[in-house]
């Protein structure tokens, strides 16, 4: 019989002995990978939708609760910034601004945000419309592929939006009905999870709704009422109201920013700026320049970002910690099993030496079994992260629309079951040290 075949079943002979062992660097290693999939797909995300914008400018109040809302489309604005405050930076020929790109927000359908914007956004993310067309005029509209794919749109459906960022049939807008003339390709960025229309549909919509964009407090209420799915298509009969010429012309303009200075008393919610030259000196003086003698702010995605990163990585940190106490404490588990298992297995050790058996075969036996028990654990952690991910990327995406997955693997989980080996190494190490200088006459007459 070979050393493994030997090892193996020496294994399955005592199984309640290794097993809670077994189970425990599991435990350990399924916490460990599970924070390397969340982490790497939560930067993932972050990555691709910081999109090269350099600076965000909104109304005062949080930073970062700015850059969620308004690059990441997890949080709530900040409050409304008028066109004539954001005039300098909208208006062609800036010295430092390349891209200034508006962004106006207020509705919602089925909890997906409606973007009042310019087409230039879609550079920003690297989306192109798959089917259909741009929008033309109000009400129509381009939607992300995720959209288009969970409430099964297509060309030429209408819907109608709900106030605020709940899906709520009591706040729907129902004079006006939205058309869907585009849809994007998929881009892996928060683009998938928009709709995207022109500035002056925004301004339409709340001026036939007679509201104006959400507060806080207005949002807190709308997520303590039911949602409900009822109204999913029943809109469909909406009709858009008779646009004539010159309304035509106007909402055309709209899609660029020469449009919408026209209208200074109008509101949006931020602008997405992207500098020409990132070294520029008076480039990384801008924003503090903005916060210091405007009535706006500004706030720097990478900074924000890496701020978020570092209060995500003290939880993960602990996390990390006592993911790596878990592994340490089974690998003494699995030591203290072997060593235990190796002193009532000595007659049997004792015969292998007689029939033959090198010191090496019986050292190589244990260091086996040792090895075989962290490969053990380190797949039931496999399994254990992997599965767990894929239970939470349902919860994230119904919570935040974005996609997760718990089939996602990352380089580091190679070197994990390297370092999953070499535990189970050096667990067996000292039994196995043990084992192969057994007295083979003194273990016989005590039998």
């Amino acid at each position: 019989m070979n050393t493994l075949r030997l090892a193996w079943k020496n294994i399955i002979k005592n199984p309640l002995n290794l097993g809670m062992s077994i189970l425990l660097f599991g435990l350990g290693v399924g916490l460990i990978t599970f924070i390397m999939l969340l982490n790497d797909q939560l930067k993932d995300k972050f990555d691709k939708n910081l999109a090269e914008i350099d600076l965000v400018i909104g109304a005062k109040g949080s930073p970062l609760q700015m850059i969620l809302c308004n690059m990441f489309h997890i949080d709530y604005p900040t409050g409304n910034i008028s066109i004539k405050e954001a005039t300098p930076f909208l208006r062609e020929g800036h010295p430092l601004i390349k891209k200034a790109i508006p962004l106006s927000l207020g509705d919602n359908y089925k909890s997906y945000r409606i973007v009042g914007t310019t087409p230039a956004l879609l550079d920003m993310y690297g989306a192109v419309v798959e089917s259909g067309r741009i929008w033309d005029t109000n009400f129509e509209v381009v939607i992300g592929k995720a959209i288009a794919t969970d409430q099964n749109l297509k060309i030429g459906d209408k819907f109608i939006s709900s106030h605020g960022f709940v899906d709520d049939p009591d706040l729907a807008h129902g004079e006006s009905s939205f058309e869907v003339v585009g849809i994007l390709n998929g881009t892996g960025t928060v683009a998938d999870q928009l709709i995207l229309t022109n500035t002056s549909t925004i301004w339409a919509v709340h001026d036939h709704g007679g509201g104006d964009s959400p507060t806080h407090d207005e949002e807190d209420d709308q997520s303590d009422k039911n949602s409900h799915e009822d109204h999913a298509h029943t809109d469909s009969k909406a009709e858009i109201k008779p646009v004539n010429n010159d309304t035509l012309a106007e909402a055309k303009i709209n899609n660029s920013n020469a449009g919408l200075l026209t209208h200074p008393d109008k509101e949006i919610t931020s602008v997405l700026i992207q500098y020409k030259s990132k070294t520029n000196f008076q480039a990384l003086n801008f924003g503090r320049n903005i916060n210091e003698n405007t009535d706006l702010q500004s706030a720097s995605p990478a900074i924000e970002i890496n701020r978020l990163y570092s209060m995500i990585g003290v939880g993960s940190d602990m996390l990390g910690a006592l993911a790596y106490l878990i592994a340490f404490v089974s690998a003494v588990s699995i030591f203290i099993s072997l060593l235990k298992t190796m002193r009532e297995r000595k007659y049997e050790l004792a015969l292998i030496r007689v029939m033959g058996g090198s010191r090496f075969k019986v050292f190589s036996l244990i260091i086996l079994e040792g090895v075989i028990l962290a490969l053990i654990g380190y797949m039931i952690g496999m399994l254990l992260s992997h599965v767990g991910m894929e239970i939470l990327s349902k919860f994230l995406k119904d919570e935040f629309r974005y996609s997760f997955s718990g089939w996602h693997f990352v380089r580091e989980e190679i070197y994990l079951l390297a370092f999953s080996l070499f535990i189970g190494f050096i667990a067996a190490l000292i039994p196995a040290v043990q084992a192969s200088r057994t007295d083979i006459n003194k273990t016989l007459s005590e039998k």
